[in-house]
């Protein structure tokens, strides 16, 4: 498994679809995941530092596993099946290891709220990963241009 960074949100022109973006600058690895819009807002809150009032969804879920003992360990992004990809939560609890399936874009708006690793099998990186723009992805063309060239029915986030 490869640690990955929650590099941030962008949007795919054509479609306005959200594209979750996963960087190992270690690595030089991008992961591109097209994802649903209310997912998108969720990791974005966090990521922007907005507080709610009352818990959101992915805060409920946080929330229910800490008060029965458990604690977020990784989410790990596992495999990739005809461009929906599959990923795991993680939960010690107890010195239990316990394994929870779920939607990478729900596992990665967890983990942004638990402040764990977001890890990705290798396999999944040769499938779906993509080199980083000059191992800096700072200028928003580049990454346009990189995002352009991909497909999103390869990749696009599916039920």
């Amino acid at each position: 498994m490869v640690e990955m960074q929650v590099y941030g949100l962008a949007v795919e022109n054509d479609t306005d679809s959200p594209v979750l973006v996963l960087k190992n600058e270690e690595i030089g690895t991008v992961l591109p995941i097209w994802i649903g819009a209310m997912e998108a807002m969720a990791i974005s809150m966090i990521l922007n530092e907005v507080a709610m009032p009352r818990p959101m969804t992915h805060d409920l879920l946080l929330n229910t596993i800490v008060t029965f003992g458990g604690k977020v360990q990784t989410v790990d992004i596992v495999d990739m099946e005809k461009g929906t990809f599959f990923a795991e939560i993680i939960v010690e609890r107890e010195g239990e290891i316990l394994i929870i399936d779920a939607r990478p874009s729900d596992a990665v708006a967890l983990a942004v709220r638990a402040d764990c690793p977001v890890r990705v099998s290798q396999k999944v990186l040769d499938m779906a990963g993509t080199k980083d723009v000059d191992q800096n992805i700072s200028s928003k063309s580049k990454w346009d241009d990189e995002l352009e060239e991909l497909s999103p029915d390869d990749y696009k986030y599916k039920m």
